[in-house]
């Protein structure tokens, strides 16, 4: 029962991060699904379906198509889709569905490349992990799917990887986070999925180094590097203005910072910086990396488990997606400061118009 949430709202599930990964690079994304996960990703789980759109199809499953398993009408409605289109490529998105029936996502692949002749990318999500770990699934295979040359290294050339608005509280994060590049002394910038197109996934290779900025991101830099032999670094070069500004407030004062972990690992070396006797907590609902954990770090199981770390940890103040003050213990008075989480509230710093 440690997901069960009694206060919060569900967390953005594997799909939905899945789909986010894939957003912008031009293919036709199928949902494999009834219509409701669809819905519910289109609708709650993609702040940029507010300003621009996707080649988003829900396969639209009917009970005797999942009880049956017929593949083949999934694929002919693919196909019927892609006719014309002009889309680069196709990627089949798994579902509760497919997977309480076990599709066989591989065959999937095989089936659709060949009606299509074009390259397929299948992510055999479940709906019951979290956003993050789709997220990862899909950039993993997008990777492995077209970034399959080496090409001559580029100096000055870096990549960003992991970076979504599930993960930054933005939709120009990518224009930030590769403006911050540039101003270290970075030529030139691919924020992969926030502004790089396919063409830049293939000829992945000729970064010099790769920057991963979110958990989600840390599977295809570790691809790229046995691959390509491409180096990467763990580190988020960008932060809201709103979270700087209120970064001295927190300087000599014990606090939990409550993110994905990577920007919260951002968060905690700008208050450092500002003051060593801080006293930072990093923890994450979501994936937490052991190798960039320090002490008293901890993954959130559970909002029992979260409830019961806070009233004991002794902080001074909170840095979280304020939807979270929904389970903080009203006994205590923390200073709490916003950090917005899409994929857990639906919320961006930016006004969406």
């Amino acid at each position: 029962m440690k997901s069960l949430l009694k206060h919060l709202s569900p967390f953005a599930p594997d799909q939905s991060g899945a789909v986010s990964a894939l957003f912008d690079f031009g293919g036709l994304i199928v949902i494999c699904d009834a219509g409701g996960c669809t819905g519910n990703i289109c609708g709650f789980d993609e702040p940029r379906w507010f300003i621009r759109r996707s080649a988003v199809f829900s396969a639209g499953l009917r009970d005797m198509d999942a009880i049956l398993g017929r593949d083949d009408k999934l694929v002919s409605k693919l196909q019927s889709a892609m006719d014309g289109s002009g889309l680069k490529f196709s990627a089949i998105i798994g579902t509760p569905v497919p997977a309480i029936i076990a599709t066989d996502f591989k065959a999937l692949k095989r089936m659709a490349e060949k009606r299509t002749g074009l390259p397929a990318i299948t992510v055999p999500t479940t709906g019951t992990r979290h956003y993050d770990r789709g997220a990862s699934d899909a950039w993993l295979e997008l990777f492995k799917t077209f970034a399959t040359e080496r090409h001559a290294i580029v100096p000055g050339t870096v990549g960003i990887l992991g970076a979504s608005p599930l993960d930054f509280p933005s939709l120009d994060a990518g224009e930030l986070l590769s403006a911050a590049l540039v101003a270290e002394g970075w030529k030139s910038v691919r924020c992969y999925g926030m502004g790089a197109g396919l063409d830049d996934v293939r000829t992945a290779s000729a970064v010099a180094k790769n920057l991963v900025v979110s958990p989600a991101g840390l599977a295809a830099a570790k691809y790229l590097l046995a691959t390509f032999g491409t180096p990467y670094e763990v580190r988020c070069p960008w932060l809201p203005p709103q979270m700087l500004d209120a970064l001295p407030s927190l300087a000599g004062k014990k606090t939990l910072v409550i993110h994905q972990q990577f920007a919260a690992n951002a968060v905690r070396d700008a208050v450092l910086n500002l003051d060593a006797s801080s006293q930072i907590t990093v923890a994450s609902w979501f994936m937490m990396e052991p190798d960039y954990m320090r002490e008293n770090d901890f993954h959130i199981e559970s909002e029992e488990a979260f409830i019961e770390a806070v009233a004991n940890g002794g902080y001074d103040a909170v840095v979280c997606d304020s939807r979270l003050r929904t389970v903080l213990p009203r006994t205590q008075a923390f200073h709490i400061i916003d950090f917005p989480h899409f994929a857990v509230s639906g919320r961006l710093f930016d006004e969406v118009k």
